[in-house]
């Protein structure tokens, strides 16, 4: 009776065990749970840090979804424009005017020198973002601080009812085609993009020219609808927008897909 009773028990844990391992996003938060930052922040009181900054993702920094909560980052979250686009939960308690709650923000810009780049991580969060995780009324308090520890964690990104968006820069013609990518939900950062013509059946790596700006220059005119597949930057997650950008694209239009992660 024993015997079988303890067999019961162990199959009951294994079972719980393999339970665990299903359970969603939980990287998220054993990666970077109560991990300790220095955060600074920059632009006006109430702004959004600049005007897209070194991600390229320009006045979208101030509208939804991204709504000014946003953060330059040290080179150990921007990581050469590859962190572009991932999510952040901060809060602060280190001082009397913080609230202690969390704040969710995005990386769209580059802290590249001084305390951000010796720091090991290193938030330049912007006034918004700052003045947010204060308590009611401290805001002005809290930024007139400048500086404080912090404590943060990698989120996914939720954007609801927002799909996966793709700002054809001014500079590509019929054989060279570049785009800003923004709105990705989940991880948030690209580790690859690639982009496929109408007809073919092959798929054709763009390369990273700097922050959330990809890129191809394909010497001949690529043949429109283009379909483009994005691989996530932290668990590998692909995403194929098919024939986003349409026949007759234009430089500067922005293309909105219907899918997300």
């Amino acid at each position: 009776m024993a015997s079988s009773s303890f067999h019961r028990l162990s199959s009951l844990l294994v079972f719980v065990g393999f339970l665990s391992l299903l359970r969603p996003c939980a990287c998220y938060s054993r990666l970077f749970l109560n991990s300790s930052a220095v955060a600074t922040w920059y632009g006006s009181p109430g702004g959004a840090g600049s005007d897209g900054g070194a991600c390229g993702f320009g006045d979208a920094v101030s509208k939804p979804p991204f709504s000014s909560l946003i953060s330059a980052g040290g080179p150990s979250l921007y990581k050469s424009g590859k962190g572009c686009g991932a999510c952040y939960q901060v809060s602060c308690t280190s001082n009397g005017a913080c609230s202690g709650n969390p704040v969710t923000v995005v990386i769209t810009d580059e802290c590249p020198g001084g305390p951000c780049a010796s720091d090991p991580v290193h938030f330049d969060l912007s006034g918004t973002a700052f003045g947010a995780m204060a308590k009611p009324g401290q805001a002005d308090a809290l930024r007139n601080v400048g500086s404080l520890q912090i404590q943060y964690s990698r989120v996914p990104c939720n954007y609801p009812g927002v799909n996966v968006a793709f700002k054809v820069d001014a500079g590509s013609n019929p054989s060279y085609f570049a785009a800003i990518i923004e709105f990705e939900n989940g991880d948030g950062d690209l580790s690859a993009v690639d982009l496929q013509q109408v007809g073919s059946g092959s798929w054709i790596p763009l390369q990273q020219l700097w922050g959330a700006l990809w890129k191809l220059n394909s010497g001949s005119p690529l043949q429109a609808p283009l379909s483009i597949r994005l691989t996530s930057g932290q668990s590998g997650k692909t995403l194929v927008a098919t024939n986003v950008i349409p026949v007759g694209w234009q430089p500067g239009a922005t293309y909105s897909s219907n899918v997300n992660y």
